[in-house]
């Protein structure tokens, strides 16, 4: 679905008083349809730090359960001592990937689990499975923080709603973004959280958003606490056309 002049100006209107200073880009996967004034090819890739865990983690899990190297239900101790470290009981990859709260030792976990299935650190393992097939050439870790050009987060997300299953599988992204936890709440997907509209978002400072439904994706890099923020950025940005 196309972005109406009509979400544009409303998401102008809402950044305007609460954050003028947010890097947003809004598009579907033919690349993004709207973004920011600062968005421009020059400027230096964004420390997106907060975005790690889907950016790198839950993509390079997903290649792992594709090759059948990882099975989500399958006790993490099964696959070794190293890679059950600290796992309690049971615990499985979906156990850890649907945890909807406590501290982000899920996804340390998750970490430990993928370098010692794909044999190397995440760092290689996104760039040599995700990023690099991608074209993401401007994504990389400086130290223990991931940055990443504007240019390169379009690329990811609308590969997601594209029609290609590589590297990212289709399936890997359908399993992912519907409800995994029953009648628990709150309700989650594979390290995606539902949002109204149809819209399934991760991170809570830096955010994105996808929408098979709605065929768009969305992201936002605030400057500031975004609060309220993310809720209206959301609202503007999948709204329907209105109808006459």
């Amino acid at each position: 679905m196309t972005l109406e002049s009509g979400a544009v100006d409303r998401i102008g209107t809402v950044l305007r008083s609460a954050d003028p200073g947010a890097v947003w880009a809004v598009g579907g996967p033919e690349g993004m349809q709207a973004g920011s004034a600062n968005h421009a090819d020059e400027a230096p890739p964004f420390d997106v730090g907060a975005l790690t865990a889907v950016l790198a983690l839950w993509p390079v899990i997903g290649s792992l359960v594709a090759e059948k190297s990882l099975r989500l239900h399958t006790p993490l101790t099964a696959y070794g001592a190293e890679a059950g470290h600290g796992a309690v009981g049971a615990t499985t990859a979906h156990h850890l990937l649907t945890r909807t709260g406590g501290p982000p030792d899920h996804t340390a976990a998750l970490t430990r689990l993928a370098e010692h299935l794909g044999g190397t650190a995440l760092a290689e393992l996104a760039a040599t499975r995700i990023w690099h097939p991608l074209g993401m050439t401007g994504t990389r870790f400086a130290g223990a923080a991931l940055h990443a050009p504007l240019a390169d987060l379009v690329r990811f997300l609308s590969h997601l709603l594209s029609p290609a299953d590589h590297p990212v599988t289709r399936s890997w992204t359908t399993e992912s973004l519907r409800i995994r936890t029953g009648e628990l709440t709150p309700a989650r997907g594979l390290l995606w959280h539902p949002a109204p509209q149809g819209v399934w978002y991760h991170g809570d400072s830096s955010c994105v958003w996808v929408s098979p439904r709605l065929h768009r994706w969305a992201l936002l890099l605030p400057t500031r606490p975004p609060g309220p923020l993310r809720a209206a950025f959301r609202e503007a940005a999948f709204a329907r056309p209105a109808t006459r």
